[in-house]
């Protein structure tokens, strides 16, 4: 994370604090600290031994100057806190803040040197509803994950063919719309299984363990699929409960989580075996595809010819053995008339057999005269040539380029020297600023006694008012 620089530079005349080297009574015995070098010994203190921390608090007294900085005060019922939250993280905050608003904030505690004002640096603020239940998410994922809940060699590959799904979500939800959808137009002879339950609110919890809980104990679903539609982060809370996640884990049918839309994230999704990004998504994963079912019927189809074969093979073989111990026998001549029905079949199927070779010839040779005509080589030298003449092109586009940008350049700086503050300061000008870097145009912006700024051509001047003359 980049450290954060106070808004005013400490004394860097007065050396590096000492503050671990030695006892306290000692160093309190053997140094003489200044004021300066006494505030830069605790802000460092703070810093680094408290690190970041996290509060919630009520706004107060919030200020946005025209730097761009934030300056606020954070208060509960008995004490208060000055902050302070630089432009670069306040940029991203998502809201507006305004004065007694509830946030979360994780900030650095530090201590404003040139004052000796003990302060908070804000990294991040969030509104204190939403912020605690990212905590409480947090914390349980952490948690569990420390268990061993989300190792991904515990989780199980979900089945190629599973004989039946399982769907436990709200009987009158559009998710379970758009999953029995999808399941129809991949699967449509898989048997669904629903196991209704809420989705949403405290009662939810029990409802969801109890689904899974019965599934499993039925045990007539090969998946589960556990999930809902879209919503908010409260909507969504009871699938980041930790008995639903520990049901999830400890589900003996492997179990896909789909919760929400794409960018919702819940505790369910790490305790799943799969998470999908949808409930419709979560459908195609667990359903085969008719394609993919196609292909495996012809592979079996392949297998069983072979069957076949080796079937006929051994029945003539078989049957020459039969007619051996039968030649003496008066079915001699029903065997002959069997043995020339069999040659009959047998030519036919053959014949069959060709034919259907013939024609898978004929498709492999316009298949590889259609895969000839979009050959990768061809497409690549192509491709290349295209290629080629692009890189002449962009070389010559960017020899130009720079070109126009470099008399742009001289011209650019040779008008920014005309204009240039620092040309004024080198004829013996000078800009005043106070600490906080406020301009000083005019000697009513000044009080006796005040320090103040000096910018000079070379180097800065820390002076103080003695007189104020106003004109």
């Amino acid at each position: 994370m980049t450290p954060i620089v106070s808004p005013a530079p400490a004394d860097t005349t007065a050396g590096p604090a000492l503050n671990h080297l030695e006892p306290a009574s000692q160093s309190r015995q053997q140094q003489i600290f200044t004021v300066t070098r006494l505030n830069s010994a605790v802000r460092m203190i703070l810093e680094q031994d408290l690190g970041l921390v996290w509060l919630t608090g009520e706004l107060s007294n919030l200020a946005m100057p025209s730097s761009g900085h934030w300056y606020f005060s954070l208060k509960d019922m008995s004490a208060q806190v000055r902050c302070a939250m630089f432009k670069g993280n306040n940029r991203r905050v998502p809201f507006r803040p305004q004065d007694g608003m509830q946030v979360l904030v994780q900030a650095r505690v530090s201590l404003y040197e040139p004052r000796g004002d003990y302060q908070l640096i804000i990294e991040s603020m969030q509104p204190a509803g939403d912020g605690m239940l990212a905590l409480r998410f947090e914390e349980l994922k952490r948690r569990l994950g420390a268990e061993g809940l989300f190792d991904e060699g515990a989780k199980r590959p979900l089945p190629r063919e599973p004989r039946a799904v399982g769907l436990v979500t709200s009987a009158t939800g559009a998710a379970l719309h758009d999953m029995l959808t999808v399941l129809r137009r991949r699967a449509p002879d898989l048997p669904v299984f629903i196991y209704p339950t809420q989705v949403q609110g405290s009662a939810a919890i029990a409802q969801i363990v109890a689904a899974i809980t019965l599934a499993n104990r039925r045990a007539e679903v090969d998946v589960l699929i556990v999930g809902r539609g879209g919503g908010s982060l409260e909507d969504l809370w009871c699938f980041n409960e930790e008995a639903v996640a520990r049901a999830i884990a400890g589900s003996a049918i492997p179990v896909v989580s789909a919760v929400g839309h794409e960018v919702d994230v819940t505790i369910s999704d790490f305790a799943a075996d799969l998470r999908a990004p949808t409930p419709s998504a979560a459908a195609e994963l667990v359903a085969p595809d008719r394609s993919a079912r196609a292909q495996r019927l012809v592979h079996l189809k392949q297998r069983l010819v072979q069957a076949i074969s080796r079937r006929q093979t051994a029945a003539r073989h078989g049957f020459a053995l039969l007619q051996k111990r039968l030649d003496h026998q008066d079915p001699k001549r029903r065997l002959e008339q069997q043995s020339q029905r069999l040659d009959e079949l047998s030519a036919r199927l053959q014949q069959l057999l060709a034919s259907r070779l013939h024609q898978g010839e004929r498709r492999l040779a316009n298949l590889e005269l259609r895969l000839q005509a979009k050959s990768p080589e061809k497409l690549l030298a192509a491709g290349k040539r295209r290629h080629q003449l692009a890189e002449e092109r962009l070389h010559a586009l960017i020899a130009r380029r720079q070109d126009v940008a470099g008399h742009r350049l001289a011209m650019l700086s040779a008008r920014l020297d005309g204009v240039s503050p620092l040309a004024t300061l080198g004829r013996g000008y000078a800009i005043v600023r106070t600490p906080t870097g406020e301009v000083i145009s005019r000697a009513a912006q000044v009080n006796v006694g005040q320090p103040l700024v000096t910018t000079l051509a070379e180097g800065q001047l820390r002076v103080r008012v003695e007189e104020v003359h106003n004109p």
